[in-house]
């Protein structure tokens, strides 16, 4: 709290406090008020005139509400003892004012205000406080000043008190305890309280009587006279009366107080077994109740109906009687003796809470039923009064005999005999036993005629008070001072999933408590202090619930999608099972201004992490969407759809991924040309990632075709830098001039080489090269300009991936429309129906799509064409002269790769697999792309260059086969295995160059390796030339024909 709200709360409750201290004020006038009227009645004073003969009238109801007053004021004096935050603030408020007083202009007040302000609040303490509230009242002036009424000098009265006592105690006790018990011990207290009361006024002691008071004690520890108020009747009569104490023993004051911990073990060890018990009288008295108030009522039987319907109602109330009982004294006796509860009689209690909770709710569900059969049983039971009364009369008018006090009977006969014909109130159920305290005096009812009438007269008081009763009864506010319950209860709801329902009592209990706390006075607006309790009780639902309930239900959809995978042990015969699915099936419970729909809460927090992680992750999509559907398979939730690009589990890198970092890519994965395939060079897990064209058609489902067109925008950049350090090398003094000799060499031997470039030159110099200089890793420039070669390549691979996976993409997508050649129009066919303007735009919309389908699927872009046309005009001018002589270079770039496999190839068979690799196809990809920029097909097809190879190694693997004839004659077995590795390799060598070479002749078909530039631009000349033509020939065709052109 921050610092100044507990004055400034104290500031406000303080006009409360005045309007509590005028209530006990009035209190006291109407205690002294009901004493002096009850002394005038029984007076010792022969003298003093009689109002009414009273020597065998005893108005045992004017006793008992004086006892109920009393009883508010103990109550008040608890209320205020246990409240030590009240007292704390209060005490704070009034040093607060103190410093008012030094300084009242600083707080806007006048000084002459503060005086009569002060002594307010100091007749507040004095007469609140101080826990004197109770004290105050018996300790006044009884007896009337100027010899008035006497009062602690009537013996006759005192008598009278103390005989009206006792017989009260003796019918209180008698049902203390029992499980007819209706509101005895609220007597019991008003009982102390009078007979404090008579000790304070006569100053004579019952011992007897007041042993007899204490020893209700051992049956009964302790009384919750309001909310989380307890009181002890032993503290309050040794504390009263402490004169009686004296003659007590210690021990048996003692004993009354082990009574109570013993009292609190029992039940603690009991709780479960009472509750059990409760729970099978309250099931069935709801069943009896549905029963009776089911069935149709019969004339003949109304009567025996009615008295049914009388006892199953009253039953109900007994039965909410007993459990508030032991709910509130068991609960408030732990919190007042400071013991900790166990789990287990938490549980217990919270049980107890809900059954008190069913029996409001059943009476609350027929209450229109129990209303109007409210009224006739009450009319019955007045019927049954008014008959022993009147028998009860007769007897009366038969004497013949006269007196005063007969006729007395009489009237009193005859007042009761008019109050029970009319509506059963308060007042009049009221008028009715006092004048039956009359009435009852000289015999006039026999024994076994006054004992019914007096069971149908309190009948007739339940009866007619049920609805209230009942509501009294099964009030929880005071579960606002146990809240520590709650999680507690929760977890045990959590537990044990197939009582759920039961949450709605609980939350119907936890709402009792918002009446109380709407009369707060001590805050700006009672609003405020709801908010936090409902704050309060939504924080400990979600954590101990609601978040568990989340959570389960998630593992559990995910454990099950994911069965194939290693799991824990989910058989349900070794591990148990839970099935939450009940919660799902309770309605919305209510609480404050809001429902709490479980189902709905489950069902968002699904939808939310289902959407959350599939954005995150997209290839999980369908993982997602089988926990969805599973979801509402198993537990019936409606869940809502993503709406979100799917992705397949196949989905591979994603296109944009690889389109950021086309330089990462290209170097660490290895094409295939044939299989139209990506696999990863190398990998820290034991798998190796690869790329195909579903992967690719899958990604592009995702992201749209438009991302197409900008991969090959990011690959046209990427190509331009790896172009800029191609021509680099190319211009290198060193290289350059290597090259210009060699195609100086091969033009001066090509005529007696059969126009073949010779396998030694280029061997010659893949070596010579490597005398330039290495790398650390051993790489020479030739390797490093065939990896860029490759990557280039594989740029190029990539770009073809798109176009595949873009023509897989559509074909995919278009697959359901059923003419390619005829697709219909809708938006005509929508007009012709003359259907609304949204349908209109719908159907215009999916024309269009339609239309992009049939032309991305029928003409599909030619983006090599493309990215030949932007380089080539580069590559073939003039300034870039230097890049001529790249066609020489391949036969040793031919060798370096050749070897560079072979050793990729060898690696796989090796434990260490690192750099293994079984295709490169990027090599022949690369070099196919590059002679067709520089239009050098035919130049190197003149050297004729895998022909030479062929040649040689064919020429090398027959020579080997001569020697191995030779030496197998010789039996030289060393030299045989030389042999025989060395025709391995060449054959190995062969099978690598042939390979290289199906490759580089698939490539070159992409790039309409047939023509060369001049036969292009030729063709290019004719189809323009053609379509010119056929322009004009359609322009001559329609000028007669149109009048206005003349």
């Amino acid at each position: 709290m921050v610092e100044g709200d507990c004055q400034i709360q104290m500031g406000r409750f303080v006009s409360f406090l005045q309007e509590l201290s005028c209530f006990v004020t009035r209190c006291y006038e109407v205690v002294v008020n009901v004493v002096h009227q009850l002394a005038v009645l029984y007076t010792s004073n022969k003298n003093a005139p009689k109002i009414i003969e009273t020597s065998g009238v005893h108005f045992q109801a004017m006793y008992e509400h004086l006892g109920e007053l009393l009883t508010v004021l103990i109550t008040l004096d608890e209320i205020i003892d246990n409240h030590a935050t009240l007292k704390d603030h209060w005490t704070m408020y009034k040093r607060l004012l103190k410093s008012v007083h030094h300084n009242p202009s600083k707080f806007g007040i006048q000084e002459d205000k503060l005086k009569p302000f002060e002594k307010l609040l100091l007749k507040l303490e004095c007469q609140l406080f101080d826990g004197m509230i109770f004290q105050a009242c018996i300790e006044q002036q009884f007896d009337s000043v100027n010899g008035g009424v006497s009062v602690s000098k009537n013996s006759t009265f005192a008598e009278e008190f103390a005989h009206t006592l006792r017989t009260a105690f003796a019918n209180v006790e008698a049902k203390l305890g029992e499980p007819s018990e209706i509101d005895q011990r609220d007597k019991y207290v008003g009982i102390c309280g009078l007979f404090v009361l008579h000790f304070q006024i006569f100053r004579t002691i019952d011992k007897k009587f007041y042993k007899s008071l204490l020893d209700v004690c051992k049956k009964v520890p302790a009384i919750t006279l309001t909310a989380n108020i307890i009181w002890f009747a032993d503290n309050f009569l040794i504390q009263k009366i402490p004169a009686a104490a004296k003659l007590l023993d210690k021990k048996s004051i003692h004993a009354v107080k082990t009574q109570r911990e013993n009292f609190l073990q029992q039940k603690a060890q009991s709780l479960t077994k009472d509750m059990q018990s409760y729970y099978v009288f309250v099931s069935s008295w709801m069943t009896k109740m549905e029963s009776i108030l089911s069935k149709e009522q019969r004339v003949d039987k109304f009567a025996e109906d009615l008295s049914n319907r009388c006892n199953v109602f009253i039953q109900g109330f007994l039965y909410a009687y007993s459990l508030s009982t032991i709910v509130k004294t068991t609960m408030n006796l732990y919190m007042s003796m400071q013991k900790p509860m166990t789990k287990t009689s938490v549980k217990a209690l919270c049980r107890l809470v809900e059954l008190l909770k069913a029996i409001e709710h059943m009476f609350y569900r027929r209450s229109m039923v129990v209303a109007d059969s409210v009224t006739h049983i009450a009319q019955h039971l007045q019927y049954q009064a008014l008959h022993s009364i009147s028998v009860a009369k007769k007897r009366v008018i038969s004497d013949k005999k006269y007196s005063e006090q007969r006729l007395d009977v009489l009237s009193a006969l005859v007042l009761a005999e008019n109050t029970l014909n009319g509506p059963s109130t308060k007042q009049r159920r009221l008028i009715v036993s006092l004048a039956l305290s009359v009435g009852t005096q000289m015999k006039t009812f026999k024994d076994e005629e006054l004992i019914p009438l007096q069971l149908v007269l309190k009948k007739l008081d339940l009866i007619s008070e049920l609805t209230e009763r009942v509501r009294a009864q099964c009030d929880c506010r005071f579960l606002y001072w146990h809240r520590a319950v709650f999680p507690i209860y929760l977890d045990d709801v959590y537990e044990n999933a197939v009582d759920s329902a039961r949450l709605h009592y609980m939350f119907s209990a936890l709402r009792d408590c918002v009446p109380a706390m709407m009369q707060a006075r001590h805050l700006e607006s009672y609003e405020v202090l709801l908010e936090c309790y409902d704050k309060e009780i939504m924080e400990v639902l979600n954590e101990h619930l609601l978040d568990k309930l989340c959570k389960e239900i998630e593992k559990d959809l995910r454990l099950s999608v994911h069965t194939h995978l290693k799991l824990d042990d989910r058989n349900p015969f070794r591990v148990g099972m839970k099935d939450l699915a009940h919660f799902f099936f309770l309605n919305p419970i209510r609480f404050f201004n809001r429902f709490i729909d479980i189902k709905a809460y489950v069902t968002h927090y699904l939808d939310k992490t289902f959407y959350n992680l599939t954005t995150v992750a997209l290839h999980d999509w369908a993982t997602y969407s089988e926990m969805r559907n599973l979801a509402t398979q198993r537990y019936g939730l409606s869940m809502t759809e993503a709406h979100l690009p799917s992705q397949t589990l196949e989905q591979g890198l994603d296109v944009l991924e690889i389109m950021r970092n086309i330089h990462v890519f290209v170097s660490r994965y290895l094409y295939n040309l044939n299989n139209q395939i990506f696999i990863e060079r190398t990998s820290n897990n034991k798998h190796l990632n690869t790329i195909n064209i579903r992967h690719i058609a899958n990604s592009i489902r995702t992201h749209g075709t438009g991302i197409m067109n900008t991969t090959v925008n990011f690959t046209y950049q990427f190509l331009r830098k790896k172009f800029y350090i191609f021509s680099q090398f190319m211009y290198d003094e060193h290289i350059k001039s290597r090259l210009i000799k060699d195609i100086r060499f091969f033009r001066e031997v090509k005529d007696q080489n059969d126009h073949k470039y010779p396998f030694e030159r280029a061997d010659k110099f893949n070596r010579g090269i490597r005398k330039l200089g290495i790398t650390p890793d051993g790489q020479s420039y030739l390797d490093q300009f065939r990896q860029l070669i490759s990557q280039i390549g594989n740029a190029m691979g990539y770009v073809r991936m798109i176009r595949s996976g873009g023509l897989h993409c559509c074909s995919s997508a278009i697959r359901f429309v059923p003419d390619l050649e005829d697709i219909v129009n809708f938006e005509e066919l929508v007009k012709e129906e003359g259907l609304s303007e949204e349908t209109q735009k719908a159907a215009r919309q999916l024309d269009s799509v339609l239309g992009d389908l049939a032309r991305n699927f029928a003409e599909g872009t030619e983006y090599f064409k493309m990215l030949v046309d932007v380089f080539a005009p580069e590559f073939r001018s003039p300034k870039n002269m230097h890049l001529r002589n790249f066609y020489i270079i391949v036969p040793p770039l031919t060798l370096n790769f050749v070897e560079h496999s072979i050793s990729c190839k060898e690696k796989l068979n090796k434990k260490n697999k690192s750099g293994a690799a079984f295709t490169d196809d990027g090599f022949a990809m690369g070099v196919a792309y590059i002679l067709k920029l520089l239009d050098q097909y035919q130049e190197f097809d003149s050297l004729h260059w895998f022909q030479s190879v062929r040649e040689k190694y064919v020429k090398e693997i027959r020579a080997v086969a001569k020697q191995q004839n030779v030496q197998s004659t010789n039996q030289d077995e060393k030299l045989l295995q030389t042999m025989n590795l060395t025709h391995k390799r060449l054959e190995v060598c062969l099978q690598e160059f042939e390979l290289l070479y199906f490759s580089l002749s698939s490539a070159r078909i992409f790039f309409r390796a047939d023509k060369t530039a001049a036969e292009e631009n030729q063709e290019k000349k004719e189809k323009e030339e053609e379509s010119v033509k056929a322009s004009n020939g359609d322009l001559a065709n329609s000028t007669p024909a149109d009048p206005v052109v003349k």
